[in-house]
């Protein structure tokens, strides 16, 4: 089974947990967000050191709040590359439609080929309207009053700009003109003449795997259509199983076999202590955190409410839910082990991304945690 590592990238917080400060009451300095940057390489490094497969960050921009300080992935990819020799290296997720989508094409490819095909390719469509909407695209975020219009853009962007971004990978030469995107436009003059395609400098040298987050039933159906691997997460565990299954059917409709377990990513948060009560202390503040920060963005739609049905937008979880729904699987060694042991039995594993350090948690403790999963919970696994 391969085993990535995923971290958001937080400023270490003192003060992290349930009620105040709000999320946009904190403001760090350049200097303190700068630290975490440098500590998120640390972590890169100690990740490969211990054995993990892949190591992954996020990408989000103007978070002066201090939860996510990386805002390109690449260019921290490449400076991981020059650190280490073995592991993967990727984003949960590049967000294709705050990019122009020639430029990311480039960027990723040379990430890619400096780490001699070590890039993970991941997207996703965003999820913040600040980012989204002064980067040139919309988002349908739970707490956007013109929802569904912007995530109708927001769909229609990033269908154009993944298709602009794999023809310029797979061709040397290509042209691409569509709704939102006109590559090379018209009328551009070039020593006598006129540019009628282009051709990617530097492409991929190496092969590389497209992996999209699946939140929603739409990006549920399409991911598998399009052919790319799909990444599961903070969903009840019925409901992961049931999307992990729909989308072997839906790859199966288009392509033919598909190996049980293979393109599809489960992300789980986990906290590992010596005692089942240490664990649940220890993952409580960073967990309230979490959705005191994420809640109002509405990512909490893939739990289960009473009903059986998703749970409302904008919930916040307690941690009792959270592990209830065996979305944070907490506590011993043995007991982390049975959590994912149980999802390896239900679906198959072979990609599992641990989710490490949570919002506010100091560095140290995600290396530890790190350590804990390589040395105590991985020897438990088959």
């Amino acid at each position: 089974m391969e085993t990535g590592v995923f971290m958001f990238g937080a400023v270490e917080m003192d003060d992290a947990g349930a009620g105040l400060p709000k999320p946009t009451d904190r403001r760090y300095t350049q200097k303190e967000m700068w630290h975490a940057a440098m500590r998120l390489l640390d972590m890169g490094v100690a990740a490969e050191r211990l054995g993990f497969d892949v190591f992954q960050l996020t990408e989000h921009h103007f978070q002066y709040e201090g939860y996510e300080v990386v805002p390109n992935g690449i260019l921290f990819g490449v400076a991981l590359a020059e650190r280490t020799s073995r592991i993967k290296i990727g984003a949960m997720f590049h967000v294709v439609p705050q990019w122009h989508p020639l430029r990311f094409a480039e960027d990723f490819a040379m990430m890619h080929n400096l780490s001699g095909g070590r890039g993970v390719l991941g997207v996703a469509r965003g999820t913040v309207p600040r980012e989204a909407q002064s980067l040139g695209t919309q988002v349908g975020s739970f707490d956007n009053p013109d929802q569904a219009e912007a995530d109708r853009i927001n769909r229609e962007m990033m269908d154009e700009a993944m298709d602009v971004v794999l023809t310029a990978f797979e061709n040397e030469t290509f042209s691409y003109h569509g709704k939102y995107y006109n590559f090379p436009p018209a009328g551009i003059p070039d020593r006598g003449g006129f540019v009628e395609t282009l051709t990617l400098v530097p492409r991929p040298l190496y092969p590389y795997d497209v992996w999209q987050a699946i939140t929603s039933p739409p990006t549920l159906q399409h991911v598998p259509e399009r052919g790319f691997g799909g990444v599961f997460w903070l969903m009840h565990h019925d409901f992961i199983k049931q999307r992990w299954h729909k989308f072997q059917e839906v790859w199966e409709q288009h392509h033919g076999v598909l190996a049980p377990g293979e393109k599809r990513n489960l992300v789980l948060n986990i906290c590992i202590e010596d005692t089942h009560e240490a664990a649940w202390k220890s993952a409580r503040n960073g967990h309230d955190e979490y959705w005191k920060f994420l809640g109002p963005y509405g990512w909490s739609k893939g739990y289960m409410g009473k009903d059986g049905k998703p749970a409302p937008a904008g919930l916040i979880p307690t941690l009792e839910e959270s592990v209830d729904q065996k979305v944070w699987i907490i506590g011993t060694a043995e007991e982390v082990a049975a959590g994912i042991a149980e999802y390896q039995d239900a679906l198959s594993l072979k990609h599992l991304t641990i989710y490490p350090h949570f919002p506010g948690d100091t560095y140290e403790k995600a290396e530890e945690q790190m350590q804990r999963y390589a040395e105590q919970v991985r020897p438990l696994l088959r």
